[in-house]
């Protein structure tokens, strides 16, 4: 069991037997009463959206998961595979469902499955990643107006809106909750 104030994004909750991945998590503490937790969950089974309301010192039941640390190794037209680092043992993650991940994911990274009754229910993305620019234009001196953006593509083919600065070839730290441009990064 888990209290409202303690679920968070990516939480396994159960609800009428199915298990449900937390995708949105909100607070709210009106004039008068308790606190709630406003959540928006996706079924993991079926992908269906369920919206509860949770008062924060209620109890939930929460699906009891595995999570295992998991290096990439590539994807095919039908599943992402993965390797543990550890016993070896290879996991096939279905991408329907998924599909928004594929350009987070790059080749020989670890990510942490999330495992429920043998079967892969989850990729955790971390919050922010590191990405190398495959395809940017350049532009030209004197195009310095301020904020101003460009879309560039990353290797795994993402694209970003990025500041004007940001060349072919450079690294930059992406969040992957907003898919915003954070900073470019050295090495």
């Amino acid at each position: 069991m888990i209290r409202g104030v303690d679920i968070v994004k990516g939480t396994c909750l159960l609800q009428k037997g199915q298990p449900y991945i937390v995708v949105e998590r909100e607070f709210h503490t009106p004039g008068k009463g308790t606190a709630i937790a406003r959540v928006k969950m996706k079924s993991i089974k079926d992908g269906s959206v369920l919206s509860l309301t949770i008062p924060t010192q209620q109890e939930v039941e929460d699906a009891v998961v595995d999570v295992h640390s998991c290096q990439y190794q590539y994807a095919d037209q039908e599943y992402f595979h993965f390797m543990d680092g550890e016993t070896f043992e290879q996991y096939e993650v279905p991408i329907e469902g998924m599909e928004y991940k594929k350009n987070y994911l790059q080749e020989n990274e670890s990510y942490d499955l999330t495992i429920w009754e043998d079967k892969v229910i989850d990729i955790k993305i971390p919050y922010k990643v590191v990405f190398t620019v495959a395809e940017s234009e350049n532009y030209v001196k004197g195009d310095t107006v301020s904020g101003a953006k460009k879309p560039i593509v990353t290797e795994t083919g993402l694209t970003v809106n990025v500041p004007l600065f940001i060349k072919q070839g450079e690294k930059i730290l992406v969040n992957t909750e907003t898919n915003e441009y954070v900073e470019r990064v050295n090495n």
